[in-house]
This record gives structure tokens, C-alpha cells and sequence, in this order.
């Protein structure tokens, strides 16, 4: 990892913890942290911040599954751009900037920063397409326990999650639509990993499993042809 990487990985995830605390700061004096907590939003753009420290504390150590997690988390704040962006915010919004500076580090930073950051990293090792799955485990929770917490306290996070807003008709059918564009964009994702920059070289005495070793040269003497 370059200096210069680290030092914008630091750097945006320093904005992004600000952003969160003084979104939970405010939620506090309001009353309102748990759910401020409960916005996937917050989740995903925590994750980022926990990834970028857990990175500096392994620095060159990184085992294989820190770059599977480094693509669900970005995976996750891409999934909250696009839909922060399509269903939560009003479309007048999308061509303005004032809309407060701890929604365009949440909202528009940290997404594109996190994508950036997984296209120009190099692969250190083959991903396996069943990461995909894993990726996709925490938004079915997410999902989930909403409604579950919902049904009980009557609070949704996001309207289009609410049948009280609406009906369950309505909620399944646009959950659905989202769940079919999750899957997608994960696949998307998987495939785009590292795709701007080539892959690492292979530790010594630890070769790639995408590239077959050689095979060495028969140095064997020829052996004489025997007459009959």
C-alpha cells in the first residue's frame, strides 16, 4: 500500500467519522440515537472507518478475507449512494449541494471514495464468486430486524421499508426490486475489484493459484534407443 493511498484512505475516513459523530451528536440531544444507529447509511459509513483502521493496525500483514471485506464495505456504501440517491432523497436534490456537508460526506464522499478505492487497489489474491454471498448476508439482517423492530416500535428507518407509509404489497414489491439491484451490483462489484491496476506479485515461495506453476525442464540425460 502506498503512502500516498493511506494517506487518502485516512483523510476521507477522518470526514466520514466526523460526519458521524456529529450526526450522532445531534441525535442525542433530540432523543433520536438509536435511531440514528439504525440507518444503514451509518452502518455502512462506520464499517468504512473501522476497515481503514483495521488496515493501518495490519499494514503489510493482511490475510486473504481483508480484501473480501474491504469489497462488502465498499460494496455496501455504493448500495447506500444509489439508493440514498434514487428512493430516500427528493429529485431535486440530486443536482444541489446544500444539502448540509455530513450528507455530501456520507452520502456522495464516502461512496465514491470507497469504489475508487476498490478498482485502483490491486487483487492480492483470486476471488472466489461465492464472496458474493457472504456480501449480500448483513443487508437480508439489516432487513430483517428492521421490520421485526419495526413491527414492534412502529419505526422505520426509510419510508419505502414502512407499510404503515404504505402496504406490504408495495413494500415487498419495491424490496424485491431492490434485492434483484443488490445481487447485481454485487456481482458488478466482484468483477471490478482491482480491474484499474494489476495484481500483486505473489509472495515468495507462495505462487499465485491463478497462475499454474511451470513445470521444469526434463534435464534427464536422453536415454539410448535399443536395437532389436
Amino acid at each position: 500500500m502506498s503512502t500516498t493511498a493511506a494517506a487518502t484512505r485516512l483523510v476521507v475516513a477522518l470526514a466520514v467519522l466526523t460526519a458521524l459523530v456529529s450526526n450522532a451528536v445531534t441525535a442525542w440531544q433530540d432523543g433520536l440515537l438509536a435511531q440514528n444507529l439504525s440507518y444503514f447509511t451509518n452502518q455502512s459509513n462506520l464499517a468504512f472507518v473501522l476497515l481503514v483502521a483495521t488496515g493501518l493496525l495490519l499494514r503489510g500483514r493482511r490475510p486473504p478475507w481483508f480484501e473480501d471485506a474491504r469489497g462488502a464495505v465498499a460494496f455496501y456504501l455504493v448500495m447506500t449512494g444509489i439508493i440514498y440517491a434514487l428512493l430516500v432523497a427528493p429529485l431535486e436534490e440530486l443536482t444541489r449541494w446544500d444539502i448540509g456537508w455530513t450528507g455530501i460526506v456520507l452520502h456522495r464522499l464516502a461512496p465514491v471514495a470507497a469504489l475508487l478505492d476498490w478498482m485502483l487497489t490491486p487483487r492480492t489474491h483470486r476471488p472466489r464468486a461465492v464472496r458474493i454471498l457472504w456480501w449480500l448476508l448483513y443487508p437480508v439482517l439489516f432487513l430483517v430486524f428492521t421490520w421485526v423492530r419495526g413491527g414492534i416500535t412502529g419505526w422505520y428507518p426509510y419510508e419505502f421499508l414502512d407499510p404503515t407509509a404504505s402496504s406490504w404489497t408495495q413494500v415487498l414489491l419495491t424490496t424485491a426490486v431492490v434485492l434483484v439491484a443488490f445481487v447485481s451490483i454485487a456481482a458488478v462489484m466482484h468483477l471490478l475489484g482491482g480491474r484499474l491496476r494489476r495484481p500483486l506479485p505473489p509472495p515468495p515461495g507462495q505462487p499465485d493459484a491463478a497462475i499454474p506453476a511451470a513445470v521444469p525442464p526434463d534435464t534427464s540425460p536422453p536415454q539410448q534407443m535399443q536395437r532389436p
